[in-house]
């Protein structure tokens, strides 16, 4: 990281691992954390509801290894198989004005 007088400046050292900001490869790093950080979530969710992969998956229909890819973030699920795999969780997605 970059020292500064003893303070890290995090803008310089996200711009010199990851890109400007605005620039492809930096969107693509913030798009790539984003599905690994919604990948933990559906990870922690499912253990908190004390169910396998295997129940999980047939729950909403779909393969044990999908659970595991999407749990893993190598697979993105679609919106509607997120809300699927959300109520199977016994969860539910709700949208609040920021």
């Amino acid at each position: 990281m970059k020292k500064k007088d003893n303070i890290y400046d995090i803008s310089a050292e996200l711009a010199e691992n990851f890109g400007e900001v605005g620039s492809k490869s930096r969107n693509e790093a913030i798009e790539m954390a984003w599905e690994e950080y919604n990948a933990q979530i559906i990870l922690d969710a499912r253990k908190k509801a004390r169910l396998t992969q295997t129940e999980l998956a047939n729950r909403i229909g779909v393969d044990k290894s999908y659970i595991s890819r999407v749990e893993r973030g190598i697979t993105v699920p679609s919106v509607a198989t997120l809300y699927k795999i959300v109520a199977a969780l016994g969860f539910r997605i709700e949208l609040q004005p920021i």
